[in-house]
């Protein structure tokens, strides 16, 4: 019904000028706040860097579905400068576009953001471990422990695949080592901003306030349509996330821009609803009221691995990839968005 219904819906723009606008301002801000840094409060300078920081996230995110334009070359050239300094763009598009393999959605092995642990992969973990995890079942956990524990966990993953030989995530670590050292050039040597201020206002803080957005954003379930939610009435981090509080039309309809997302939301949204068996949250105040210090979910995948969409279970250690980024993302787990 609702493949059906988007068939009336326009065809993309050839440039996305709304897309490109932002692009602007965030890269004209990030200029701003690093060369007038002494001349703000470091709380206010904190606050704006953060959410510098978060809106980029949300248009690298944007850009690697091919926006804002037709030609991946300028995409990614758009994308590439690492604001963030702790992520390759190149690995996090691998990573997430692996993500969207739908019928893999919570996999612990399949899904490079999935959350679960197969009980086997859970038994290994020490107490240490298995605490540090299960605090992060909770927002507050999340928000306090999930960025030091993503960002450690994401580089012992690419570590251990350049030591064992993988080129392609070598040359994509020194490309991006040439992009970091730049930015530093920069942010020390140029505009005298402490590394120690950068990193949180434009790191630590923006994958914070990401993980808010990414927390219950999926959960397990054997139907694919039910793995996915929606948060409504969004209306301060529904526009920082551009828009992607949507999550289950973003699935659905990855190619559509951020813009056109609460329109096309609100066309269709019995449909919507209907689709994912009414997965829905009242804006991010009801996820903080429900979780922030309970359990979203249990650690350990209800039944080991997700469903495929025929009811079965792999029955290997890793199910087939079934796109061209599987095999660059396999290994890694990136549970930032």
């Amino acid at each position: 019904m609702i493949e059906d219904n988007m068939r009336a819906v326009a065809p993309r723009a050839g440039v996305e000028w709304p897309t490109i606008a932002l692009i602007g301002l965030v890269y004209s801000a990030w200029l701003g706040l690093t060369w007038f840094h002494d001349a703000i409060a470091l709380p206010l300078w904190l606050i704006a860097a953060a959410l510098c920081g978060t809106l980029w996230g949300s248009l690298q995110h944007e850009i690697m579905h091919g926006h804002p334009t037709r030609s991946r070359a300028l995409n990614e050239g758009l994308a590439t400068p690492p604001l963030w300094l702790w992520l390759p763009y190149e690995r996090y598009r691998q990573t997430h576009l692996c993500h969207h393999r739908d019928e893999r959605l919570t996999d612990p092995l399949d899904d490079p953001e999935s959350r679960y642990w197969r009980g086997e992969d859970w038994q290994k973990l020490s107490r240490l471990e298995r605490g540090l995890v299960t605090a992060q079942s909770t927002l507050a956990g999340r928000l306090l422990i999930g960025p030091f524990w993503s960002i450690a966990m994401f580089w012992r993953d690419e570590g251990r695949a350049i030591l064992i030989g993988e080129p392609k995530r070598l040359r994509i670590w020194l490309w991006h080592g040439v992009w970091v050292a730049l930015a530093l050039w920069w942010i020390i040597a140029i505009c005298g901003l402490p590394f120690w201020q950068y990193a949180l206002g434009f790191a630590l803080a923006p994958t914070a306030i990401t993980f808010i957005r990414s927390f219950a954003e999926h959960r397990a379930c054997d139907e694919i349509e039910k793995r996915t939610a929606i948060i409504e009435n969004s209306w301060i981090l529904g526009p920082l996330f551009l828009f992607n509080n949507l999550h289950f039309v973003h699935h659905r309809h990855p190619g559509l821009p951020w813009y056109r997302l609460p329109a096309v939301y609100q066309q269709h949204r019995e449909d919507f609803l209907r689709a994912n068996d009414g997965l829905v949250y009242q804006g991010y105040g009801e996820i903080f009221r429900r979780y922030l210090v309970r359990a979203h979910d249990s650690t350990c995948h209800p039944t080991g691995r997700a469903l495929f969409r025929n009811g079965a279970l792999p029955t290997n250690p890793r199910a087939p990839p079934n796109d061209i980024v599987a095999d660059d993302a396999a290994g890694t787990r990136l549970a930032t968005r």
